[in-house]
């Protein structure tokens, strides 16, 4: 949930359906995306690419629907009118694990910085650099490319999102075992192919490792085929999951391999993965149209391993 943060003594607050699709740290700066796509720096970032303190811009936001306005805000909200846009809302206040985080929007960004740049008492180089660079760039594509954001869901996205775990999941299974993301790495690449948006809130691996977990134990596999270890997992740093890098997850036997491979096909995918997308398209993590896309590369995949 986020709210248009506004002073107590406002009679009115606003609420919008929105999260942080995205948040990354670039160089100091903080940033990231909302869920309808908005770009959106924070508090202490955009006073990190204004060079100024943070209480300034936390005064700003804080003196922005006073009245009388006072002349510096007066004089930022015409900027972010000049260009077109919104000027009744500083910030938005996103709660985001029970944490709030203040996501300013693109055109009061730009406007406060062209204040600092152009308009305050006092030069400011930094200011002035940032908001060049911004406005050359362009704000919504200069944080799109920082934190690794397609607006489009293009599918390169998705393969870039897959090389990265995997350029970080190599070589790091003890030997004599195998990983449950290496395994399913064939069927990820089939979901990307297909359209299917795998990304940072659409995770199969995850879901078929629980999955064999339970039947690993329920079957008491280790008596069979030895037992399974834990080893570090970890993600790439633009994933929400890499908060708690590195991820203690098992391995197994090689010797079960057979068997992990015939349980895929013959009861996770036919049985199980139906379920994992339908629960996905019910939190609003995956649209329709992609968990329909899997289900369909499923059938038309050619046969998995053996």
């Amino acid at each position: 949930m986020v709210n248009f943060v506004v002073p107590s003594n406002t009679p009115k607050q606003y609420n919008l359906d929105l999260k942080i699709e995205v948040e990354r740290e670039v160089d100091g700066v903080g940033m990231g995306v909302l869920s309808d796509g908005s770009p959106f720096l924070n508090l202490r970032g955009l006073a990190s690419m204004c060079g100024v303190d943070s209480s300034m811009i936390t005064r700003i936001t804080g003196d922005w629907i006073l009245s009388p306005l006072k002349p510096r805000e007066q004089k930022i909200r015409e900027l972010v009118r000049a260009q077109g846009a919104d000027d009744s809302v500083a910030f938005f206040a996103i709660e985001k694990n029970g944490t709030i985080h203040h996501a300013v929007p693109a055109a009061v960004c730009m406007a406060i910085l062209e204040y600092y740049a152009f308009d305050a008492k006092t030069s400011n180089d930094k200011a002035a650099q940032s908001y060049r660079i911004l406005a050359r760039k362009g704000f919504n594509d200069f944080i799109y490319a920082q934190v690794g954001y397609n607006p489009t869901g293009a599918a390169h996205v998705a393969w870039q999102q897959f090389h990265d775990r995997v350029s970080l999941a190599y070589h790091t299974v003890p030997a004599g075992y195998f990983s449950i993301f290496k395994e399913v790495a064939d069927i990820i690449v089939t979901m990307i192919r297909s359209g299917a948006s795998i990304g940072k809130a659409f995770i199969p691996d995850i879901s078929v490792g629980m999955a064999w977990a339970k039947y690993w134990r329920a079957e008491n596999l280790e008596v069979v085929y030895g037992e399974r270890k834990r080893y570090d997992h970890n993600y790439p740093d633009y994933f929400p999951q890499s908060m708690s890098n590195p991820q203690p997850a098992y391995c197994y036997p090689d010797d079960a391999l057979g068997e992990f491979r015939r349980w895929v096909r013959e009861v996770y995918i036919v049985n199980q993965m139906p379920r994992y997308l339908e629960s996905k398209v019910r939190a609003g993590e995956l649209p329709a149209p992609s968990a329909v896309a899997a289900i369909e590369a499923f059938k038309a995949a050619p046969s998995l391993p053996n």
